[in-house]
């Protein structure tokens, strides 16, 4: 499959109460998205972005036309399976929490619990909202809602990620994060298609990007291809001497060639996200979203399910009562929190002469129903060594006292 997405003709028309035509808001969409590649769809609000992205997904009907999703149509429930979609606003249930969002759209997809459970938490510490998952949406600012509008589209491990706007409301931190997670996606195999009216950050992780105006292509091409100005030239070197500045000066002028000699500026983002991961070295508290450039494991081209199985089953299980549990380990290394009379009386439970009846032969059954008197004898000194051990010192004084009573009456 050459192209995750391909239009053909693609035009929508809004039409009047009267039926006639009203707007075109998509024109004749000839677009191609090659597999693997981030793909910035530009234009000024009402250019048709949304209404494009809406046809791709089934949510909207071309007047005429056809577009491919992933060789197929795009409102296949097979297809959608395989396509993550983050929408300009974040439509979220705000009653529930984090956790359960998630949850609710694994389910959607429906995937096995203990492969949401890994996901679930594998995204929330990917997008910085672990330490808040248990609070509803509802309260949740705009650029964190956007973060966990974030974590459901991919929850569902797409090949084909669609975002519209998704840095919307993020701090710049939370922005620099998305652009690394999608560049990290890109590499990982995933295809993407950006939709956003921050032009600085879709020149930082796109590959191709296409300008809609009027619902029309205007352009589109490698962004290094269309921004590149190949009619100047721009030299940058460590701190010169006022001597050899000079000199550049004499051999620009000789070439009657326009000049300018400035210090380079650094960009506002990067001195922002310095200054803020250097609060963070600090370990000063915040009540927000925390940074983090993690990417999840699942999200991984290559990813196993073997290996999400491996951190399923690492995580402690908690049994109903831990208190009367002890750990093989505990008993091995001799940590038990057994009491001590206790350890005494399981001793003498283990040490019992007491043998399996497992592969026993005919003559040692019969010898040992011959030995029944003494076998009973010893079975009854266990049971009774075993009813003290697992019952509790509260239970033992309360029968002793219950024993002292009866002796008296």
């Amino acid at each position: 499959m050459d192209y995750a997405v391909e239009t053909f003709s693609l035009t929508k028309i809004f039409s009047d109460w009267w039926g006639r035509a009203k707007v075109y808001a998509v024109d004749d969409l000839n677009l191609q998205i090659r597999t693997n590649e981030v793909f910035g769809l530009l234009g000024p609000n009402g250019s048709g972005k949304t209404t494009t992205i809406k046809m791709l997904l089934g949510l909207l009907h071309p007047t005429k036309g056809k577009c491919l999703m992933l060789g197929g149509d795009g409102s296949d429930p097979k297809i959608n399976a395989r396509i993550g979609f983050l929408p300009e606003e974040s439509y979220l249930y705000r009653y529930l929490n984090a956790r359960e969002t998630l949850d609710f759209y694994g389910r959607l997809f429906k995937l096995p619990a203990k492969v949401r459970k890994m996901r679930i938490e594998a995204l929330l510490d990917m997008v910085g909202l672990k330490a808040v998952a248990n609070r509803s949406v509802g309260t949740y600012s705009k650029g964190m809602a956007r973060r966990i509008g974030l974590a459901q589209a991919l929850i569902n491990d797409p090949e084909l990620l669609i975002l519209d706007e998704p840095t919307t409301g993020l701090d710049p931190i939370g922005t620099r994060q998305i652009k690394d997670l999608i560049i990290k996606l890109a590499q990982r195999g995933k295809t993407i298609l950006l939709c956003s009216h921050l032009l600085a950050d879709v020149e930082d992780v796109c590959d191709r990007i296409a300008i809609l105006y009027g619902g029309k292509i205007q352009t589109q091409g490698q962004v290094r291809d269309l921004l590149q100005q190949t009619n100047k030239r721009q030299i940058t070197t460590d701190v010169i001497s006022d001597a050899t500045v000079e000199k550049i000066k004499k051999l620009i002028h000789a070439e009657n060639a326009e000049f300018e000699i400035t210090s380079p500026m650094d960009r506002l983002e990067s001195f922002f996200i310095r200054t803020v991961e250097t609060a963070q070295r600090q370990a000063q508290s915040t009540s927000g979203a925390v940074s983090t450039t993690k990417i999840s494991d699942f999200l991984e081209k290559d990813a196993k399910v073997e290996s999400i199985l491996d951190k399923l089953v690492s995580s402690p299980v908690v049994e109903e009562s831990p208190e009367k549990v002890i750990t093989t380990e505990k008993v091995e290394a001799g940590k038990s929190d057994i009491p001590e009379p206790n350890k005494q009386l399981l001793s003498e439970l283990t040490g019992s002469k007491a043998t399996s009846r497992i592969d026993k032969t005919p003559k040692e059954e019969l010898t040992e129903k011959v030995e029944a008197g003494e076998a009973n004898q010893e079975e009854k000194i266990n049971r009774d060594i075993l009813n003290r051990l697992v019952s509790s010192p509260e239970s033992q004084e309360k029968k002793e006292r219950q024993a002292g009573g009866d002796g008296d009456e």
